[in-house]
């Protein structure tokens, strides 16, 4: 077996680096529940100035807030209020400690899609009771860091989450232009309704127009008002004194309530009901962290600001599970209102918050008011926010990136719009880690030479990555039948990633064996060398230097693994 020494300055240096460990991983822990403080950074001081922007911005994301809300309640098949409930928790609780300013959370139509076939088979009890357990299991995931996997999404399936998106963002609002009341509730949601014809659709498309001109020629004007709110205010004022008959807030519901109160899920406690809203849990839990963590990203480079992505998900975790003891659906991020709050000026936590409080003081005071607001102003803010938020350099992208890149863009756009963000995202990364393995796979080869240390060896100088896909093309490196006696592999611009290698390594050492010959492995770096080890391939009688300053040939002990067999 091999003998490792470790020096006693070794030993020193070591423990020397590993004395904090406990008082880090406090301050970590500790950092990572607090709350932030509420002013921004350095870069961004709360002047006055920053204040009214902050809370104007907050203003537009609420006004835009309300027919959302509304909606994707409507498509969950529970009362608006519950609807607007999450909307005021979960965006209040996140904007107070979630991992990035600027991003807004709410009930969203990506979770109310699944909830829509609980809340008919079972009632809404057990969907505020799915709600909490969500809530639980997100908290877990941001405790356990992670969020931190969010780094494997690779920057093609970005681009098709931002498409796809952004194209059900303009599907979404395609149902303002129905005639109010004629939407029918079915076990997949609202479906159905009569639409808009003659002079009222004429003016829903002028009144969407002008709102969106507003908001193109507002920022040339003046940024003292962010520009959605401009369009938003202009176009209600105009429809409100001409008295124009079009669609307006009040026609999809009152949003006239109270403050949300305590209410535990009327379930049993049993074995029975936890089966029926794990599976239902799970899957909201996973959609929600990861749309809002992707959205985190998003928010993060149009920003320019660092953000925590564990810490996105305890928030999620918190809200989620304190919306569901108040009645409320439940949510995760809002890249559309993300996008409204970012582009009109909201970087701090003051404006998300502020967004939480103006909906709540809506409910409370401010329904008969609200629900004058033409629905035409608020879908032409969405339009703006769709234009703003596709990425339209994605077709000049599509002809310059590889064709596997191309392909999962456009694969994840479209899964996106016909299924939902989640099964896009997992489908993406499969696609793109089969095409990078592939690609893997393909550049293992071998230079040969004489040995310049070991009389009639052979040397292979192994190049590329050895791991499951290159696990075949490996072993026809090798020439067992005339190579001599003696063979060395030298793996110094390769590694030995998993056990398909490891499988591999012992399979070609038995073939050598068999043969009456022999092969040693050269060069194995530091992580090669404790997979190895670890695995009991290793047999070296003397201490050895894994960086290299000491060149040590490993003998390979055979049936480990079986390999002998092959």
């Amino acid at each position: 077996m091999l003998r490792c020494s470790i020096s006693p300055a070794t030993r020193t240096k070591n423990l020397r680096e590993n004395r904090p460990v406990t008082r880090d991983l406090k301050a970590a822990v500790a950092s990572r529940l607090a709350i932030p403080h509420l002013r921004p950074d350095p870069q961004e001081p709360l002047t006055p100035a920053r204040l009214r922007i902050e809370l104007l911005s907050g203003l537009t994301v609420a006004l835009a807030l309300v027919p959302e809300a509304v909606a994707f309640a409507f498509v969950a098949g529970v009362h608006p209020l519950v609807g607007l409930y999450a909307a005021f928790l979960v965006g209040l609780i996140t904007a107070l400690i979630g991992g990035r300013p600027g991003m807004i959370s709410g009930a969203t139509g990506a979770l109310a899609v699944v909830m829509v076939s609980l809340v008919a088979q079972h009632g809404i009890e057990y969907l505020f009771a799915t709600v909490v357990l969500m809530g639980i299991l997100q908290i877990t995931a941001g405790v356990l860091r992670w969020g931190k996997f969010i780094r494997l999404v690779p920057h093609p399936v970005m681009l098709g989450f931002v498409n796809g998106l952004a194209i059900v963002i303009f599907l979404a609002q395609l149902g303002q232009f129905k005639v109010p009341g004629t939407m029918v509730q079915t076990d997949h949601g609202m479906s159905g309704g009569e639409w808009l014809s003659g002079m009222p659709l004429y003016t829903m498309l002028g009144l969407v127009a002008l709102t969106m001109a507003l908001i193109w020629v507002m920022p040339r004007i003046t940024r003292l008002i962010p520009a959605p709110l401009a369009g938003i205010a202009i176009v209600a004022g105009l429809v409100i004194a001409l008295g124009l008959d079009v669609p307006r807030v009040g026609d999809l519901a009152s949003i006239q309530g109270g403050l949300p109160s305590l209410h535990i899920p009327m379930v049993p406690f049993t074995l029975e009901t936890l089966e029926i809203i794990l599976p239902y849990a799970v899957i909201l839990a996973a959609i929600g962290l990861i749309e809002s963590l992707l959205t985190l990203n998003l928010v993060g480079e149009m920003t320019g600001k660092r953000g925590g992505a564990s810490q996105e998900c305890i928030a999620q975790g918190v809200a989620n599970t304190v919306t569901g003891f108040f009645g409320g659906m439940g949510g995760c991020a809002m890249i559309g209102q993300s996008m409204i709050n970012v582009k009109s000026g909201g970087r701090t936590r003051i404006a998300a918050i502020a967004a939480a409080l103006f909906l709540l003081v809506f409910i409370l005071f401010a329904a008969p008011l609200i629900e004058q607001i033409p629905l035409a102003a608020l879908v032409g803010v969405m339009f703006m926010v769709v234009i703003g938020t596709f990425a339209w350099n994605s077709f000049t992208i599509l002809r310059k990136v590889p064709l596997t890149d191309a392909l999962v863009i456009v694969l994840v756009t479209i899964v996106t719009v016909q299924y939902d963000l989640a099964i896009a995202v997992v489908v993406g990364v499969i696609v793109s880690a089969l095409a990078y393995a592939w690609n893997n796979a393909t550049r293992i080869h071998a230079h040969t030479r004489d040995s310049v240390t070991e009389t009639g060896a052979k040397v292979y100088e192994i190049q590329g990555p050895l791991f499951f896909g290159s696990a075949a093309g490996f072993a026809e490196l090798f020439d067992i039948e005339n190579d001599p006696d003696a063979v060395i592999a030298d793996f110094a611009r390769s590694r030995v990633v998993d056990q398909s290698a490891l499988q591999a390594i012992e399979a070609i050492a038995a073939k050598y064996e068999a043969a009456g010959k022999r092969i040693k492995l050269r060069h194995l770096s530091p992580d090669c060398h404790r997979l190895l080890k670890k695995a009991g391939h290793l047999v070296v009688d003397s201490d050895d230097d894994p960086d290299y300053q000491l060149a040590v040939d490993y003998g390979v002990r055979t049936g480990v693994l079986g390999g002998a067999e092959g």
